[in-house]
């Protein structure tokens, strides 16, 4: 056998141990304690994991096994080009046009597409559209299948054993823990996202926003209300992103 050093095998090894290692240093949240992290933002990393992902960052980039300006590039994408906020754009477009809502439901892709958001991994996306009667909760029980160029990077409670398991067995419950509490009359659906299907819920417009504009809209549209967590609210700006 040549070189271990100079295997194409030991390099993808090493960067399969170097993720693995990464992973590990990420704590899983506890849902029952979701109530203690105000709006759900994403966690703040430790500063010792910090640390030390950027410990084998710096290693990678040392052996060559990846490029800097690549890892700044992708990191740019998903901070400035990806994330909740073109979601966000597409419900204020739902909400506001009653044309664009219609075909968002009836063909989610070309709709998205439309606004300047492509998939960058084939799946299919359904787009759930709550109601006074009906809320969408939207979880993957096998893994964290995630619509990534609508809300960008799931949050690490999606991820979490926790969150896929209760969010099936007991919704309300789950959701309560976020601070929503539903009616009794509201029925409450609960869709499991795979590799081949994404999910986008499509909030209620908050009440008295009637005057607001479609910028100003999207403003108030969060990350958890695309996912089913929370609903819209007039103060709702910022959280949950």
């Amino acid at each position: 056998m040549d070189e271990p050093t100079q295997n194409p095998v030991d390099r993808r090894g090493f960067l399969k141990s170097a993720a693995a290692t990464a992973a590990t240093l990420a704590a899983q949240p506890n849902v029952a304690g979701a109530q203690d992290a105000p709006a759900h933002d994403h966690p703040v990393v430790p500063p010792d994991v910090a640390l030390r992902v950027k410990a084998i960052e710096s290693l990678l980039v040392d052996k060559g096994l990846v490029d800097r300006a690549a890892l700044d590039a992708i990191v740019d994408a998903f901070e400035t080009r990806i994330g909740p906020r073109n979601g966000a754009r597409i419900v204020a477009r739902a909400w506001v046009d009653p044309a664009y809502k219609a075909q968002l439901i009836a063909d989610p892709r070309a709709a998205i597409a439309a606004l300047g958001f492509e998939s960058y991994q084939g799946e299919e996306m359904v787009v759930l559209e709550n109601s006074p009667k009906v809320h969408n909760l939207v979880v993957c029980t096998l893994c964290s299948c995630y619509p990534w160029p609508v809300l960008g990077l799931p949050p690490v409670w999606y991820k979490s054993a926790a969150y896929r398991s209760r969010a099936v067995i007991d919704p309300r419950g789950t959701l309560k823990e976020f601070g929503l509490e539903l009616g009794e009359d509201v029925e409450v659906r609960v869709w499991d996202s795979t590799a081949e299907m994404r999910y986008l819920v499509l909030p209620e417009r908050p009440h008295g926003s009637d005057d607001l504009s479609e910028e100003a809209l999207a403003a108030l549209v969060t990350r958890n209300s695309m996912i089913g967590t929370a609903k819209v609210s007039l103060t709702a700006a910022g959280e949950g992103e």
